[in-house]
Formats: structure tokens, C-alpha cells, sequence
């Protein structure tokens, strides 16, 4: 087929539409509509560089999610901002020696430009920017609300370190030991730092996972993992020769009849009374070295796990046996008590210790199956060498042992978990001044509600020299206090970025309102957010936190709903060269050029066709050109046939046809179905494999011989049909190039404001269908049968057949298996 004569200008097209979507404001949100709201987010991003095609899923995605839910009527709120504040953004403009505000904002602007060239749209009426005095002035009101209801304190803590970056890291800001921004090896230090009281919500955001029926299970099971609620016992320990016990907290007091050592952190705070003169040089020279490992790293299982002797011993309460006490890099001061009992026999990590430094072993719990030489049991079973509770099964004992704990005054049962708070001080300039001053007489005093924002001085040094930039300008530092008028001094430390980020999605809907960070009523008709849209890598921390700050607000009634998002979407990443996309990597492919080359239409395509969006996928320049070609095909197909189709298609007219329209609309009826019922899973490569297979489709009905398309036939209308599904299904992934063809078919009004077709069932009956026939497994024969046959008219036409009588010879049928409509397998 020849090019067509009307010219598919790409650059034209989608700048057209895109400035016609602006002009009638497709995407801005109607307060006063009566149309059932449909909230739809897209994680905001960093503006600390430029996208690329990486990026683009995540935007993409959404707005293909958004698009639909316009068609299907819905009022959508789809809005945009920066997550302007934190460490990225300070180290990219330290490395381009500019001020982080100037370098944010220019890459806002750029990052915007490349959103807008997708074709991807928002409500820009309702940007934010997390670096604006507007938003973070309620940041700190946030924090003020917390300090206030006591979940907001100052105390001395272990931190990860960044000596390149000299600043906090957060746990998942640790990669392999090193800093993820700078690659710099991350200790530990102590300082006194801020937190959040998450914990106080600990079992509130495990139990309320199970509300959350629209995210994936992947995620779910990361957050429990993360918070790690363990049941259990604390059991305390007399040490020899000393006033005090040690308390070890455990989820299998069972085996307390097995625990032969125990093992402390090398933080532990009785750790300088329980070191021996023999064993204190070889023990602080260990201590030295866990704390120079991260926090991240001693978490990792997979870290050998090395120790020393304290040269003390404790008292087995149970068995009163003397036992050594151990300092270990696998025991963690920020879990449980920061001690353990060890029990080699019935946990893998102590077997693996006691076989390396020589340690005993005793087996206290019989399991079911017998266990390989070096190998714990750590399984349930039933009680031996362990006094008067041997014979019990594994629960029971537990039960049992914690009883009698509680009755001899040797321990209690208790809950402990692996989430600790929140650590949101950061030593960084570009960030959320936090509100609090320091009185020598009034002691720490939260800056009133109306003194908000406490503005980020513009002329700091923010060179990174392990104190916090602020603690550099007295301008800033020097206030009076608000209780009694003397002197006083501001907080130096920034918040943590993860803060800021914690309650955006609230902001959204009133962004520019001065009195408040939002409008009750308004906040609790929009959330929570209907489908949210992001990467993997957030499925901690950010929900974690937003989860957490939201709990926090129905509390103190501000909002009237437990959960954020009711919908979660978590898209895989877009490789190259088999790694993730990133500029220390060098395998970045830019938007700009392949937008310039192939239009945003193509790009989206591929984009969306690449592979299942929650998985990763490799990027192909040879895929985007076939994306490329096959909307040109969509084109070409629409444009040379146009003139032939009526003007409208009565759809109940479209009754006894021939079979070469009978045909097309049966695949036209399939594909509207299935490209339904593939959105609402966000099966998104399967809608555009649906599309392949109808443009297929209407190639083959205009080029079979003897088929003429005029206006006055039945072709004409079925035709017409075919391209009005196809565009409106198209809409979404390509909308430019769509939008262009449903106005050369006469249409006034934007596509996206006429609602998706619904299949026709009568289109998708089929008079025959083709049978398969195997015989043993293997395939011998294809049938053509009515539909509605009988599995005695499916059987007899199957043994009726040549091939099938060919096989079976003098074998008899000994059994038939029906998948109905599909295939019959026959046994012989």
C-alpha cells in the first residue's frame, strides 16, 4: 500500500492538541461537578536532573490511567509537584557550584517541559513545590502538631554517617556499605538528633495492611517485614559477680533449656562493666569495627557474623548454669533488648557462631525430620532435656515457660519489633527549618503556630563540613524566646525530604489556601487517593511514612479516613544494557530526541508496550520503531478509508450480515472486552497487543477480494465502528494522533469526552468454533463444530474423523477429556 496522500505531521498534531487540552481544560479538576470523584497520583518526583525514558513509565502510566477515567465520566483530580527539598538536589547543585533554589527551580522548569512534551497532563493550577515557603511553612506545622501530641522528641542515637556527603542517611540510603549518592564507605556515629514516634503506631500500621486490598501483596509483605512485630518473651539473666541482670527478649522461650552463651550488641549499655581486663583489648578493638559498619549492613544475614568473649558470665535462670557472654556483629542495640540469649541447636546464626568459636551445643527441642550435621532445627516440636517441661509440644512450652517466668519474677511476655522511629534530623541546608527554639530559661519551645514559616536563610554557606549550614548564620540561629521574651536560639538541623513527602498528596487539593494546610471537608471528599502510581523502591519508606502521618491526622480529626491510597500500582523499571537506567551508569536514553524523531505518540507506545508494567524491561531502539510503524499503519488505514464510511453507525442496523463483516465485528466486540478488562488490572501491553491484532483485523476485511466499503452498505457502518473503537481504545496510550483522526471523522468534540463503547455480546457469539483433538496429548486433528454442541456431538464427530480413526485402529477410547469449546483429548 502506497503512503497516503494526507501527511501524519507529528510535530503539528501534538502541539495542536496539547495546546487544545490547555485551552479547554481538559485536565483541570470541576469542585462544583457532580460527577463521582477520581483521585489520580503520580509519585512526585526529585527535580535534581533531567528525566529520561526511565522515568517516563511512571507519568505515562498514570496518565493513561487518568485519560480513561475522564472517558468513563469520572471528575479526576490529577495533579503535579516537586519533591524540591533533601540531599539530591543539595549535591547537584554543590557539584554545578549554584544555590540549591536556583538549580531546583531550573530543573523544575526543564523537568515540567519534558512532562508537558510526553503529552502527559495535570492540573498545574494545583503544583506545589515542597522547597516553597507556601508548603513547608505547613510542614512544620506538621511537626508542631506531632511535638505537641508527644510524637515528636530529641534524644542521642546512632545514625548511619556520610563522611562525603557529612550528613544522616536514612537506612535505605545505604547501599552495600556506601553512601548511594556519592559511593562513600557510611559509618556510625552518635548524635542528638529528632524523631517521630512511629512506633507508638506500630501495630495500627501492620493490622491496617489487610484494608489495603488494592496493593499488590509484594508491598503489603514488605511493610510487615519492615515493622517486624515479634511476639515473645523477655527473660532476664543474673550475671556473675555483678548487681544487675541482662534482659534478652526472644520469640522461642521454649528453648530456654538450650541457651548455652549470650550475645550483646557491641552498644550494648552495660557493655564497659562487663568487659574483663584479659579481654578488654581484643574487645574494644572489635566494638571499633562494627561501628564503622552501617546500620544497613549489620542488618544484612548474609554479614559473616564474628565476636569476642566479655570474659563475664551470666546465670541460666533455668538451668543455673554458668554461660559466657559473647559481643557480636549479628545483635543489634535497635531490636529487642540489643542482647540475646543463644540456643545453637534451634537457630541457624547461633549454630553458625558456636561452630566457629567452639561453643556448646544443646538440643532441647525433638523435631519431625532429622536435620544435617551444622544445621539448626528451627522448627516446632516437642520439649527434651528441659526439666519439667520436657514432653510438651513447642506452643505449649511457651505458654508454660512464660507463665512461669511472670510467677518467679525471671521475665515477662512481651511484644517487641524491628520498626524503630522515625530519625527525620537532617545536617543539610536545603531542607524544612525545624520550629523549635532553645530558651536556657524555658528549655525547648516550639515556635507558635503564627510565626510560621521559619524561613530558610538565602545567603548560607551549604558546603557540607559536618555540622548542620544553619548552625553557620547567627542571622538565623539568634531569636527570642516566645515564652518570656529572652534570648533564644533556633533549631539548626533541616528535616528529613521523606517528611516533605509524607503528606503532599493532602496539599493537592487545596494548594493554595493560607489558613490551613488543607480543607477538612474538601481533603475528606477527595481521599483517599483512588490509584496511586510509582516505584518499587518507595514501597517502604514513603508509604510507611505518609501511612503514619495520615493515621496521625484521623486522630487528631483532621481527616476521617485510616488509609492514603486506596489504590497502589507499583511499575517495574525500563533497563538498559540489563541494568537500570542512571547517569553514573552512562545507559540513560532522553526523551527529547526521541520525542523530536517519533512524536510523544510513539514513545508513550512502546512505553506502555514494552512488557508488563509491574515487571522490569529491556529498552529497544528497534521496538520504538516498530511502535512508530504501527501507528503510521493506524494512520494510513484511518485516513485512505475515511471517505467511504457514513457519517454515524446505528448500531441495531448491524444484523444479518455477511460473513466477512460478521467476522470483523466479532474481533472488534473481542477486542473492546478485552481491553476493558485488561485496564481495570493495568494490563497495559496486552491493551496494545489488542489494538496490533484489530488494526490486523480491518487490514484484512478493505483487502479481501469482493469486500467493498461504500457509505450506503453494512461495510461502511462496521468499518466505521472498527475505527471509532480502535481510536477510542488508542486514546489513552497515543491521545495526539487520535485525537486528529476522530476529528477527520467528523467528531467536533475531544475524544476524550465520549465514553468507551461496551462490547456488544451479540457481536461475540460465534456460529462455529474449531475443536482440537488430541489423542494421548498430541495433537491430530482441528474440527470445525457449532457452537452449543453437545460433548456426545463433540465426541462422535471426533471419532468420526480420518485422522483420529487413523490413530486409534483397533485401540479403544478409554477416556475423553473435554476442555469445552477448545479441545478434547482422547485417552487411548
Amino acid at each position: 500500500m502506497e503512503d497516503n496522500e494526507v501527511p501524519y505531521n507529528v510535530r503539528e498534531i501534538e502541539k495542536k492538541w496539547q495546546a487544545e487540552w490547555d485551552r479547554t481544560g481538559l485536565f483541570k479538576m470541576k469542585p462544583a461537578s457532580p460527577a463521582k470523584k477520581f483521585y489520580c497520583l503520580m509519585m512526585f518526583p526529585y527535580p535534581s536532573g533531567e528525566l529520561h525514558v526511565g522515568h517516563g513509565r511512571n507519568y505515562i502510566i498514570g496518565d493513561v490511567v487518568a485519560r480513561v477515567n475522564i472517558m468513563n465520566g469520572m471528575n479526576v483530580l490529577s495533579p503535579m509537584g516537586w519533591d524540591a527539598f533533601g540531599l539530591p538536589a543539595e549535591n547537584a547543585a554543590i557539584a554545578n557550584n549554584l544555590h540549591p533554589e536556583v538549580w531546583t527551580k531550573s530543573k523544575i522548569a526543564r523537568i515540567k517541559e519534558q512532562l508537558q512534551a510526553w503529552g502527559v497532563g495535570y492540573d498545574w493550577d494545583r503544583e506545589v513545590a515542597s522547597c516553597d515557603a507556601t508548603y513547608y511553612r505547613w510542614t512544620q506545622w506538621m511537626f508542631l502538631k506531632l511535638f505537641e501530641n508527644g510524637l515528636a522528641y530529641k534524644a542521642n542515637a546512632l545514625a548511619n554517617w556520610c563522611p562525603g556527603c557529612k550528613t544522616v542517611l536514612a537506612n535505605e540510603q545505604v547501599v552495600g556499605g556506601a553512601c548511594e549518592r556519592c559511593d562513600t564507605p557510611v559509618t556510625l556515629t552518635e548524635l542528638e538528633q529528632w524523631f517521630f514516634k512511629i512506633t507508638s503506631y506500630a501495630d495500627r500500621l501492620l493490622d491496617d495492611l489487610d484494608l489495603l486490598t488494592g496493593w499488590p501483596e509484594k508491598v503489603k509483605t514488605m511493610q510487615k517485614n519492615w515493622i517486624g512485630r515479634s511476639e515473645g518473651a523477655e527473660i532476664n539473666f543474673p550475671v556473675k559477680g555483678k548487681d544487675f541482670r541482662l534482659s534478652c527478649f526472644t520469640t522461642r522461650a521454649d528453648t530456654i533449656f538450650g541457651a548455652t552463651y549470650l550475645v550483646l550488641s557491641a552498644d550494648h549499655p552495660k557493655i564497659s562493666e562487663l568487659i574483663t581486663d584479659a579481654c578488654g583489648p581484643e574487645a574494644m578493638k572489635f566494638i571499633e569495627s562494627v561501628r564503622r559498619t552501617s546500620l544497613k549492613a549489620q542488618w544484612e544475614t548474609e554479614e559473616e557474623k564474628c565476636g569476642v568473649p566479655t570474659g563475664s558470665f551470666a546465670i541460666n535462670p533455668f538451668t543455673h548454669e554458668e554461660i559466657p557472654i559473647w559481643i557480636a556483629n549479628y545483635v543489634l542495640l535497635e531490636y529487642g533488648t540489643g542482647a540475646i540469649m543463644a540456643v545453637p541447636s534451634h537457630d541457624q546464626r547461633d549454630m553458625d557462631f558456636s561452630l566457629k568459636y567452639k561453643l556448646p551445643i544443646r538440643e532441647v527441642v525433638k523435631g519431625r525430620k532429622t536435620v544435617p550435621p551444622g544445621a539448626a532445627y528451627e522448627g516446632e516440636g516437642v520439649l527434651i532435656n528441659s526439666g519439667t517441661f520436657s514432653g510438651l509440644e513447642s506452643e505449649k512450652g511457651r505458654e508454660k515457660i512464660g507463665e512461669y517466668l511472670e510467677c518467679n519474677g525471671l521475665g515477662r511476655r512481651t511484644v517487641k519489633y524491628k520498626l524503630r522511629d522515625w530519625l527525620v534530623s537532617r545536617q543539610r541546608y536545603w531542607g524544612t527549618p525545624i520550629p523549635i527554639i532553645y530558651c536556657k530559661k524555658c528549655g525547648t519551645v516550639p515556635v507558635p503556630e503564627s510565626d510560621l514559616p521559619v524561613l530558610l536563610p538565602g545567603n548560607v554557606k551549604f558546603q557540607p563540613t559536618g555540622r548542620s549550614p544553619l548552625a553557620e548564620s547567627e542571622e538565623f540561629l539568634n531569636t527570642k524566646c516566645p515564652r518570656c521574651s529572652g534570648p533564644g536560639r533556633r533549631e539548626s538541623d533541616t528535616m528529613d525530604t521523606f517528611v516533605d513527602s509524607s503528606w503532599y498528596f493532602l496539599r493537592f487539593i487545596n494548594p493554595k489556601k493560607e489558613d490551613g494546610p488543607f480543607d477538612v471537608a474538601d481533603v475528606n471528599k477527595w481521599l483517599p487517593v483512588d490509584q496511586y502510581v510509582g516505584g518499587v523502591e518507595h514501597a517502604i519508606l514513603h508509604l510507611l511514612y505518609s501511612r503514619f502521618i495520615t493515621k496521625f491526622l484521623n486522630d487528631i480529626k483532621m481527616v476521617n479516613f485510616p488509609e492514603p491510597f486506596e489504590n497502589l500500582f507499583t511499575q517495574g523499571m525500563i533497563l538498559k544494557d540489563g541494568s537500570a537506567m542512571s547517569k553514573s551508569r552512562g545507559n540513560t536514553v532522553s526523551p527529547d530526541e526521541l520525542v523530536g524523531r517519533y512524536g510523544a505518540d510513539t514513545v508513550r507506545l512502546y512505553t506502555l508496550f514494552i512488557g508488563p508494567p509491574e515487571k522490569d524491561a529491556e529498552w529497544s531502539e528497534r521496538g520504538v520503531e516498530g511502535a512508530n510503524r504501527f501507528l503510521k499503519r493506524v494512520w494510513r488505514l484511518v485516513t485512505e478509508n475515511r471517505e467511504s464510511l457514513p457519517a454515524r453507525v446505528d448500531r441495531g442496523s448491524l444484523r444479518a450480515l455477511e460473513e466477512p463483516e460478521r467476522v470483523l465485528r466479532r474481533e472488534i466486540h473481542a477486542a473492546i472486552k478485552g481491553a476493558r478488562d485488561d485496564l481495570e488490572r493495568l494490563h497495559l501491553n496486552t491493551v496494545v497487543s489488542r489494538l496490533m491484532e484489530l488494526v490486523n483485523a480491518c487490514y484484512l476485511y478493505v483487502q479481501s477480494p469482493g469486500v467493498k466499503v461504500t457509505r450506503e452498505d453494512k461495510g461502511g457502518a462496521v468499518l466505521r465502528e472498527a475505527f471509532e473503537a480502535l481510536l477510542l481504545m488508542l486514546a489513552p496510550f497515543s491521545p495526539h494522533m487520535s485525537e486528529e483522526l476522530w476529528q477527520m471523522l467528523g467528531h467536533k468534540q475531544s475524544i476524550f469526552m465520549s465514553a468507551w463503547m461496551e462490547h456488544d455480546n451479540g457481536a461475540l457469539a460465534q456460529e462455529e468454533f474449531t475443536l482440537v483433538v488430541q489423542v494421548n496429548g498430541k495433537v491430530r486433528a482441528r474440527i470445525q463444530l457449532p457452537t452449543g454442541a453437545s460433548r456426545q456431538e463433540v465426541e462422535q464427530a471426533a471419532l468420526s474423523h480420518p485422522s483420529i480413526t487413523a490413530q486409534l485402529k483397533s485401540r479403544p477410547a478409554a477416556k475423553f477429556i473435554h476442555v469445552e469449546g477448545k479441545l478434547l483429548n482422547i485417552v487411548a
